[in-house]
């Protein structure tokens, strides 16, 4: 595709933009943007479906990623009042995209051969349920099933807490009171952490087909999750704390989990 510019902040594709910065318009239009030269370049990698980039013509045109992409990605120019416009931090960083959000199903993570899936129940801070991705990304997880009330995926602050894992792994929306029931039908164990449990993390078997409920920070599981947990854990402690932050908690199961499997393995 070709190159094309676009400097007032009044055009009517920049107003289209700035509704992707909030939750409704990001909705409605079915689309997200990512900011920054690295989550660019990782979409761009993982041949997610990016529709548009748009550079600052200040800082000109990226031309590795613009030879990479030019085949299949629309191009614009625009000047940096546009770019401040549609961003979500203080200093744009130059360069952003904007996506299609992916059309996957819980189906496709009941499906998966000798699953490990991460379940998130209400989890509200962007920086928890990035941190939560990232643990999964980098144990080769199956996926990621955000429940009802959980922060959006597609929150800028988000997305840049990822750090790019969004787009490595499938993650998907789903009621979780409808798909737990069936993960377990299938033949999957569904693991929650309890305070009131007694079987501890370090106990369990990972080599066979889980899912990994985590619960709201403050709250924890819902009790409608929570009765649908097939085994309750705990992760033991040694010291004084009562209890870790939800991100910490996941990506301490995630690693045992992972230590299992890659120890089944050899």
């Amino acid at each position: 595709m070709g190159l094309s510019e676009i400097i007032s902040v009044q055009n009517a594709r920049v107003k289209l933009w700035v509704q992707l910065l909030g939750r409704k318009g990001r909705d409605k239009l079915g689309q997200y943007i990512i900011e920054g030269t690295h989550l660019v370049e990782e979409a761009v990698k993982a041949n997610a479906p990016v529709k548009t980039i748009v550079y600052d013509l200040d800082k000109g045109l990226p031309n590795a990623l613009y030879q990479a992409t030019q085949d299949h990605v629309e191009w614009i120019g625009v000047s940096p009042q546009v770019l401040a416009k549609c961003s979500d931090t203080e200093t744009p960083q130059g360069i952003m995209a904007i996506l299609d959000k992916p059309e996957n199903t819980p189906t496709d993570l009941l499906s998966a051969k000798n699953a490990l899936v991460v379940v998130v129940d209400g989890v509200q801070d962007p920086g928890n349920l990035g941190t939560i991705i990232r643990s999964s990304d980098a144990v080769g997880a199956t996926g990621v099933l955000l429940g009802k009330g959980t922060v959006d995926l597609y929150n800028p602050k988000t997305i840049r807490s990822t750090m790019g894992s969004l787009f490595h792994l499938p993650i998907i929306s789903g009621d979780l009171l409808e798909w737990l029931p069936k993960a377990a039908a299938h033949g999957v164990q569904v693991i929650g952490t309890s305070l009131q449990a007694t079987a501890s993390c370090y106990d369990m078997d990972y080599t066979k087909p889980t899912w990994l409920v985590l619960g709201n920070e403050g709250q924890g599981m819902s009790a409608e999750v929570e009765n649908l947990v097939t085994q309750p854990i705990i992760i033991p402690m040694q010291g004084q704390a009562e209890s870790l932050n939800v991100a910490m908690a996941g990506t301490v199961l995630l690693f045992e989990a992972s230590r299992q499997r890659i120890s089944h393995r050899q």
